[in-house]
């Protein structure tokens, strides 16, 4: 059998024909063009899924189900998109309105969490029946296997992993409440502090790394100066990934996985990054005997929105 899953994103639309492995057989994307119509957007995902049928060479009946991964709010169980801003979806009937299209199974979820699923089928977690993924990008977001399936607790509505505070009364988070884990360890968070120390210290490599043109500094540059000896720098860096181990040991400490996956541009670093947060995520967990931080790279890339989506209704 075969899967269809669709990553439905604010730029672009991408489907693919997904194996019982994970494994994509042919995928293809179309602009999202936000701002229409929710029919008018679902009905190009359909004409998409039909062009990948038919490109494949493939008999609707060896097609098992639809998967869509998008970003927002999901009730799951409805099938309905309940408010999704980079889309402006609102109560959006997405499964009612695919299936007049295709009578076939349709699943939806958050986008943050069909990437975890994806990692845990085909990815940086494959075998792990308990597994938590993480993307540090514009903000923190997170997904969490349990037993091998999805958990977003009620209505889909939470896993938002990147709005537990770690600093009450601490800098102010884009939801509205102030010390947010996304507030200190997106890859956002990191230019600000970048900034700030460069501004702080300008004698330090930062600044000469980017002429002295502040607007220049992007997630890498902290690591880059830190890489040449800089002590701003590598001040920065360990400062930073102390924040990601802060929130990482509260994960840990509540859901136990066996491995946590990390994702985004920042991830880029490699050990640079992993072994030190290892060091001090194994520091602090209350059982240190029993949680040993296997903390992995993701592996997906690009693909895990399809994957991930596609693979919901496999076990269904």
């Amino acid at each position: 059998m075969y899967y269809i899953g669709i990553d439905l994103g604010g730029t672009n639309i991408a489907a693919g024909l997904v194996d019982e492995e994970g494994r994509i057989v042919l995928k293809d994307s179309v602009p999202t063009l936000k701002g229409r119509s929710y029919e008018a957007i679902v009905k190009d995902m359909a004409m998409l899924v039909q062009k990948i049928i038919n490109d494949a060479g493939v008999d609707i009946k060896e097609i098992k189900s639809i998967g869509i991964g998008c970003p927002g709010v999901m009730d799951s169980s409805e099938g309905v998109v309940v408010f999704a801003n980079n889309l402006n979806f609102r109560y959006v009937p997405l499964r009612a309105e695919m299936q007049k299209y295709f009578s076939l199974p349709v699943f939806i979820d958050n986008d943050a969490n069909v990437a975890a699923f994806a990692e845990s089928v085909a990815g940086a977690a494959k075998g792990a029946r308990y597994s938590i993924a993480i993307t540090l990008g514009t903000g923190v977001g997170g997904g969490i296997i349990i037993d091998g399936k999805v958990y977003s607790g009620f209505k889909s509505a939470g896993a938002e992993l990147g709005h537990m505070v770690i600093m009450v009364d601490g800098e102010q988070c884009t939801c509205g409440r102030k010390g947010c884990w996304e507030a200190y360890a997106s890859a956002t968070a990191l230019i600000r502090q970048t900034i700030q120390a460069a501004k702080e210290n300008p004698d330090s490599l930062i600044n000469k790394l980017v002429d002295g043109d502040m607007s220049r500094i992007d997630a890498k540059t902290a690591f880059d100066a830190a890489k040449q000896g800089d002590e701003t720098g590598k001040k920065v860096v360990e400062k930073y990934i102390g924040y990601i181990a802060e929130g990482l040991t509260n994960i840990m400490n509540i859901f136990s996985p066996e491995v946590v996956v990390i994702g985004g541009g920042v991830c880029k670093e490699g050990e640079y990054l992993l072994k030190p947060l290892r060091e001090k995520v194994a520091a602090s967990v209350y059982s240190p005997d029993v949680l040993k931080p296997d903390i992995r790279v993701a592996q997906m890339g690009n693909d895990a929105g399809i994957v991930g989506a596609a693979m919901l209704g496999r076990d269904a």
